[in-house]
């Protein structure tokens, strides 16, 4: 792997896409923190994540994708409610959580039925979303560890397992969290974007 962390310092989206879309995992800037990346269909890179940040098995993570559209291939029919207000607060920092009781993403809701979401408003993100297809995307760090603010110190937890895309320090909130799954809607963690929220009708 000591070949992609050299080559992926100065490389662009397309070939970053490219080697998440082939199911190697790499840290990457996502738009709030570094994330550990993978690619959210390629069940052997999901469960490789797992044990490289040593997250706890019943804890799923949240997966970024490219567009409302991308929903579907999780075989999510959002209701009328949910998508007016998609449109209202995507792209931004703000996580989503919606009903998925598919057997066949049980790898991606462990058991709890639901996913969680974001269409990222940083632009090179969605560059890479549109190539890779939706990417599964936790803080660069173990479980129960500060997330890492620079290259080095995600190295410092994995090693030369990853591929790193370097852009200097990173420091941010995490993300916003909602419960869209029913009405009323739910907030459970105030994190990055949560003052747009009052700009919702």
């Amino acid at each position: 792997m000591t070949k992609f962390n050299e080559c992926f310092l100065k490389n662009s989206s397309q070939k970053i896409a490219f080697f998440l879309k082939e199911g190697i995992i790499g840290v990457i800037p996502t738009d709030t923190i570094y994330g550990i990346c993978g690619l959210a269909l390629n069940k052997k890179t999901v469960e490789k994540i797992y044990k490289l940040k040593k997250r706890k098995p019943t804890k799923p993570m949240i997966i970024l994708i490219s567009c409302l559209d991308d929903l579907k291939i999780f075989k999510i029919k959002l209701k009328l409610w949910q998508k007016n207000f998609l449109l209202k607060i995507w792209p931004s920092k703000i996580s989503i959580i919606l009903n998925c009781p598919f057997l066949e993403f049980s790898y991606l809701h462990r058991g709890a039925e639901t996913l969680c979401f974001r269409i990222p408003a940083k632009k090179q993100l969605i560059k890479i979303l549109k190539i890779s297809g939706p990417l599964i995307a936790p803080s660069a760090n173990l479980e129960d560890f500060a997330p890492a603010e620079t290259i080095s110190q995600a190295k410092k937890y994995f090693k030369d397992k990853v591929f790193y895309y370097n852009v200097g320090e990173l420091t941010g909130s995490a993300s916003t969290l909602i419960d869209l799954t029913k009405k009323p809607i739910k907030i459970l963690r105030k994190g990055a974007d949560f003052k747009r929220l009052n700009l919702i009708d």
